[in-house]
């Protein structure tokens, strides 16, 4: 449903219209080497998407660009990975992307890509005038070569030994370590190595060209502060430009010793490309020269066109800084960037969506999930970063979807209709009943004054690009739907005053017009729905346009659908999702990709086993092993074989936590993401928040319980447990902490008790429930198993004044 809305294919490609608000909007182009995240849509094309199909709706003259990103070493390094060239990896995930985006109703008018022909020209025509402006300078760099590939290394060609004292990881990147986060210069990594052939590239002196911003200050700074003001700039994107104005300006490298980019048309450089952030935003432009050849009338037409540009916060620089110092340095007229919408982080249940690691629902999954999509639109709306980091979790979109959705919205629309539908005798045989004397039916009155000042105030919002704010008032006209049935009391009406019950209809059935126009740019499957059940072509019918006199018509929700029209056939727009879908979807999704495929696998080898009737043996059949598969024992071993319960079978690790939050659901409850030595950081759910000050929490080293069953804490799931100790009365609780130079990740150990640590612990057997008793601080404060230190490589954990506490 709604997918005809798609990919707006018009043969007549739209061009500014003088005297017309003409309105150019972009959303950041996906990066081509993977495929995009809930996050990403979200912070990008979705965005756009809502505004844009706003701005079709007003009657403005829209077109929105977009297209995926496909230069530079992330894709080179992609192409290594998977064995193929640049090219394939991009034809590969542009489809991808497309389809992704195609399910989720984005109404791109063209979405291309950035290594067309058109890009090289665009791009390499920029360059020109900038040379020509003398805006550029030759530098040298000290960069790593390596002599068997005969190449200088990118930075992502490059892995090393992380240089931050204690970090110590083995394979960080030359621009950042992923464990630590910090940003790095590739001759800054310990013992380098080439991520292509593995040997020790040397530094050599690269010839450069830099983009002189510190020059082009002046006229940048005019061109800021002038149009954050005008174009209302959300705050975060104030913010971010600022800091780089703050720091100071440097001259910018524009050229990369790669060969999958544009390349630089200069006789010195011609080996080289144009580095991805030079050619990205000049992405926008060679698209729209796909879309139609006209495409300097959009362009290069300032006085006709405004430019609303939408992105995830770590793209501002490049936008309000990069971007418009190319563009005045070619002293040509440019439609400069008006007004840029900036939205913070979705983050997935209690980490980070990553694309490099796979965590959390991807453009694919929400299609597999069965969702309808008008549901995840509606959801990532409400949820929608605009000022600060915000959380996917699944009992938040099931909560939405039920109470909001359903019991607020598609309720009403589903009363209205059914009774309107009821033959006669009952209902009104779905004719549209007359509202003979609706200016004088108080109610309705009053009904209609509120929903014209809401319209007045969506109208508002959705101008300044509050899209949160927009959706938010939408909705409450659906609520104020619901109250004025109730206080009409209308199936009453209906044996005691015909009349009254007409006018409440007739008033209704045009509110569920209203709410269609109003959703549709975020729910636009939802809209056509609606108008198919009120028998209304959506073609002639969406319209916000003042022209048209649509915001003065909202007014009179009575007058919005003539009497005598026959409507379609009701059927509810909305069905429940229940807690063990949740619950499914929770499983599923948890982990990451990787995490899932190897899940999936080992499901399906247990499956054939099963089915060849064989027994499954792992081999590992000697005594020190054998606690390990105790963990799965099946009921009806005899109880001879389950191992003895020993300190040995907790696997309790060395972690750190990267980043603690407060819970959103519970006031007691942090979250926290800790390293445990495994690929990915571990969410944790800890009762500490009376005991321990957040501030604390951040980047400490703690003891970690591994292998406990994964449990939901008030809808997270904690997969691990962090030890402290507790005084008798509980008034005091401290962290066991292991030495300060103890490895994340590595097992604490009990001297004297050998072992493999179980799986996961048997919670029928109570294992956990049985060692933790013995587990106390001793006199001299050192955490102990019955007599024995909890030891690490670094020596003893300890507890920093609990004498004789309990430890859990």
């Amino acid at each position: 449903m709604g997918d005809h809305t798609t990919y707006a294919a018009t043969s007549s490609k739209k061009l500014p219209i003088p005297g017309k608000r003409n309105i150019l909007i972009t959303s950041a182009l996906p990066y081509v080497n993977n495929v995009p995240h809930l996050g990403n849509i979200i912070g990008c094309v979705l965005s756009a998407d809502v505004f844009a199909r706003y701005c079709r709706n007003r009657g403005y003259n829209a077109i929105y660009i977009c297209g995926t990103d496909e230069y530079g070493t992330a894709t080179e390094t992609k192409a290594l990975e998977e064995k193929c060239s640049p090219k394939e990896i991009c034809d590969k995930y542009h489809a991808i992307h497309k389809e992704v985006y195609k399910w989720f109703n984005i109404s791109f008018d063209e979405f291309g890509r950035t290594s067309s022909s058109q890009q090289t020209e665009v791009c390499q025509a920029i360059f020109k005038k900038l040379l020509e402006n003398n805006w550029l300078s030759e530098n040298t760099m000290q960069q790593l070569y390596c002599g068997s590939c005969k190449r200088f290394l990118a930075d992502r060609l490059v892995e090393g030994n992380c240089p931050t004292p204690g970090c110590n990881y083995d394979s960080a990147r030359g621009d950042q370590c992923e464990k630590c986060g910090k940003l790095l210069n590739p001759t800054e990594l310990l013992e380098p190595r080439c991520k292509v052939c593995g040997n020790i590239p040397n530094i050599q002196e690269t010839n450069h060209l830099f983009l002189e911003l510190p020059l082009l200050k002046d006229k940048l700074e005019e061109y800021i502060n002038k149009m954050s003001v005008a174009g209302g700039w959300s705050q975060n994107a104030i913010q971010a430009t600022h800091a780089w104005l703050r720091e100071g300006l440097k001259q910018r490298c524009i050229t990369r010793d790669l060969k999958w980019g544009v390349p630089v048309p200069h006789e010195k450089f011609k080996d080289k490309v144009f580095y991805v952030w030079f050619d990205a935003p000049i992405g926008y432009v060679s698209i729209t020269s796909c879309y139609t050849p006209e495409w300097e009338k959009w362009w290069k037409n300032p006085e006709d066109v405004e430019l609303y540009q939408f992105m995830g916060k770590d793209n501002v620089p490049f936008h309000t800084v990069m971007f418009p110092s190319m563009l005045i340095g070619t002293a040509e007229n440019w439609t400069l960037m008006k007004t840029i919408s900036v939205t913070e982080y979705l983050n997935y249940e209690a980490g980070k969506f990553s694309k490099s690691k796979g965590v959390g629902v991807f453009g694919n999954d929400a299609k597999d999930t069965g969702i309808p999509v008008e549901v995840w639109r509606y959801y990532l709306l409400t949820n929608r970063p605009e000022v600060s980091d915000t959380l996917f979790t699944w009992t938040d979109l099931q909560a939405k979807l039920n109470s909001e959705l359903l019991s607020n919205l598609g309720n009403f629309i589903n009363r209205v209709l059914s009774f309107i539908a009821k033959d006669p005798g009952s209902g009104y045989g779905s004719i549209i009943p007359d509202a003979q004397g609706a200016e004088s039916h108080s109610l309705t009155k009053v009904l209609g004054e509120k929903v014209g000042s809401y319209v007045e105030q969506y109208i508002e919002a959705m101008e300044k690009v509050k899209l949160k704010q927009g959706l938010k008032i939408a909705m409450s006209i659906s609520g104020e739907g619901n109250a004025y049935l109730q206080e009409s009391q209308f199936w009453k009406l209906y044996k005691e005053d015909q009349p009254s019950c007409s006018v409440v209809m007739k008033t209704s059935v045009g509110l569920v017009y209203l709410l269609a126009c109003l959703l549709e740019p975020f729910m636009p499957s939802f809209s056509l729905e609606v108008l198919k059940q009120l028998d209304l072509p959506p073609e002639t019918q969406i319209s916000l346009s003042d022209e048209k006199g649509d915001i003065e018509r909202a007014k009179k929700p009575w007058e919005i659908i003539p009497a005598g029209h026959k409507i379609g056939t009701p059927a509810p727009l909305f069905r429940v999702l229940e807690d063990k879908e949740v619950e499914f979807f929770r499983e599923k999704f948890a982990g990451s990709q990787a995490d899932r495929i190897v899940k999936a696998e080992a499901e399906a080898k247990k499956l054939t086993e099963k089915l060849k009737g064989t027994k499954v043996s792992d081999g590992n059949t000697s005594k020190k092993d054998r606690p390990k598969k105790s963990a799965e024992a099946k009921p009806n071993v005899s109880a001879s074989v389950e191992a003895e319960i020993s300190i040995s079978r907790l696997d309790i690790r060395v972690g750190l936590i990267t980043k603690a939050q407060k819970h959103p659901d519970a006031d007691s409850l942090y979250v926290e993401e800790i390293d445990v030595g495994e690929a990915q950081p571990r969410t944790v759910v800890s009762g500490l928040v009376k005991y321990i000050p957040l501030e604390e929490m951040q980047n400490r080293k703690v003891c970690v319980l591994c292998n406990l069953k994964p449990a939901a804490m008030r809808g997270i799931k904690s997969q691990a447990m962090v030890l402290a100790a507790s005084n008798s009365d509980y008034t005091k609780v401290e962290l066991v902490e292991p030495p300060q130079d103890a490895i994340v990740g590595e097992r604490v150990t009990f001297p004297g008790f050998e072992g493999t640590p179980d799986e996961v612990l048997n919670p029928k057997k109570k294992v956990w429930e049985t060692l933790q008793v013995d587990l106390h601080s001793d006199k001299k404060m050192v955490a102990c198993y019955k007599d024995m230190p909890f030891t690490t490589s670094a020596g003893v954990c300890k507890v920093s004044s609990i004498r004789e506490g309990s430890i859990r």
